[in-house]
């Protein structure tokens, strides 16, 4: 029976064995393609660029509906200055370390989250809201107290009505109750 050490020694050889036999499969194999490009007059470069052209897109083809509202909705975007052409938000924050950029938008990224005073970061020409300040309140027209006046009246009125009429309904109530009494129809029993 072998001992341990043998097994490790035999798995090392082994090892070794697998090493040099993939480098030859490699070798053979790049021997191959560099015979390739060479009887073709093909470089890297061409490699390269063949490999970074957009491959074919999934999904609905171009001229469809949802594409036609996204350009549209993108067109109001430029016009108004808010935007980018490609939905995004412009940056208004960016990271001097790696050159990271955020919005301001949605979750900040951990390199602005714990940051305190965030106006470092800040890139000139783009504006911070004072978080202190608060937006100006919607000013009341007279169109609008008048409207909200006449509501309240409606209501007051609705809910008079409906105490009128629920005295009523109880008088009524009564009234007949009284002329049952009268009549014998509800008379208690003797005791």
């Amino acid at each position: 029976m072998p001992t341990l050490e043998q097994i490790q020694a035999k798995l090392r050889k082994l090892k070794s064995q697998e090493e040099t036999l993939i480098a030859k499969r490699n070798q053979s194999v790049l021997d191959n393609i560099r015979k390739l490009m060479e009887a073709h007059g093909l470089t890297t470069a061409d490699i390269d660029a063949h490999l970074s052209t957009p491959r074919k897109r999934r999904g609905r083809p171009a001229g469809s509906a949802v594409k036609l509202a996204k350009a549209q909705k993108s067109a109001k975007a430029k016009s108004s200055g808010t935007a980018t052409g490609n939905g995004k938000l412009p940056a208004k924050y960016r990271d001097p370390k790696t050159g990271a950029t955020w919005s301001g938008w949605a979750r900040p990224p951990l390199w602005i989250k714990d940051v305190k005073d965030r106006s470092k970061f800040l890139i000139s020409g783009s504006t911070e809201i004072d978080p202190a300040r608060k937006p100006a309140a919607k000013k009341v027209t007279r169109k609008n107290a008048a409207a909200k006046t006449a509501g309240a009246k409606k209501l007051t009125t609705k809910r008079a009505f409906a105490a009128k009429a629920g005295r009523k309904s109880a008088k009524a109530n009564i009234v007949n109750q009284e002329s049952a009494d009268a009549s014998g129809l509800y008379a208690t029993p003797a005791v």
